[in-house]
């Protein structure tokens, strides 16, 4: 999930449905609630960790940390010299994602069809936005990374994504690298306060309304198909904060596909179908129980 939080365009949300730990996570995040709190504030450590799925959340979260500080270089690397390998995989990856989370409707209805139609185009134009200029303001950033963790647990909604709209991704992935803790430090904190809040919400769609939820989803993860598209024109570039150009408006297009480098992709491609059939065929109850969650 870490690995794909930090590529634009790659949910952590779709990875967890794949890995089978969506369901766990949801109730895990949720498990912390004001008892929890009033424990914490009380100094009974023991009392607030019984409370609170923390193994789980601890081994998740520290994962992610691990693969975000130790790979950000090289994904960074590997998409600015590699972008279409590297987008190709992910595109067969998530493809497969879709019908996955689709067969787990009880009974697709007109209704059902259109709203999953109407989230899917919507998503579509969504990924196709220009990235905007915005502050540095510590606020600003406590916000971005309350709605970054938020669109991170929907599936088909990249975090990382949503900070390049918000003119934010390359600014935190270099305050990563760069290991400026302020940043950090205050984005985090707005990642508390998102995942805390939404989760509850979307914990309580699942509840009352199970199948048009997953009908959104579903919308979400095809429509954001038109971002991870592996092969894009450049037409418009922003300098970075180190002189780099940084795409701001690409095109999709169709590959030359009489070329080593086009097979190449096509096997990444069908590699990234493949274990994503592979994962949810490990984990078919990965959806059982989510009325539940």
């Amino acid at each position: 999930m870490g690995v794909a939080e930090i590529i634009p365009g790659i949910s952590g949300g779709t990875i967890a449905f794949l890995l089978g730990i969506y369901q766990p996570f949801i109730q895990s995040i949720r498990s912390i609630n004001s008892q929890f709190v009033k424990h914490l504030l009380g100094f009974r450590i023991g009392d607030a960790l019984h409370t609170v799925a923390w193994k789980f959340l601890a081994l998740l979260f520290a994962g992610m940390l691990l693969a975000i500080l130790s790979l950000s270089h090289l994904l960074s690397w590997l998409i600015e010299t590699h972008p279409t390998i590297i987008f190709s995989f992910f595109f067969g990856l998530i493809l497969a994602t879709g019908p996955i989370i689709a067969r787990i409707v009880d009974k697709w209805t007109p209704a059902k069809v259109l709203v999953f139609l109407a989230s899917g185009v919507a998503t579509f134009f969504l990924v196709g936005m220009v990235p905007i200029n915005t502050p540095d303001a510590s606020w600003f950033i406590l916000l971005c990374g309350a709605v970054a963790i938020s669109a991170m647990i929907l599936p088909g909604i990249s975090g990382s994504f949503v900070l390049l709209i918000l003119g934010k991704y390359h600014f935190i992935l270099e305050s990563v690298n760069q290991r400026d803790f302020v940043t950090i430090g205050v984005f985090v904190i707005g990642i508390t306060v998102g995942i805390l809040t939404f989760v509850r919400v979307l914990s309580w769609l699942f509840n009352k309304f199970h199948d048009m939820t997953l009908c959104v989803l579903t919308g979400f993860v095809l429509g954001s198909l038109n971002k991870i598209w592996p092969w894009k024109e450049t037409i418009r570039t922003m300098p970075g904060r180190h002189g780099e150009l940084i795409p701001i408006e690409q095109v999709n297009h169709w590959p030359e596909i009489y070329n080593l480098y086009f097979f190449i992709a096509l096997m990444a491609m069908i590699l990234g179908f493949t274990l994503a059939i592979i994962f949810n065929r490990c984990h078919k109850d990965t959806f059982r129980g989510l009325n539940n969650a």
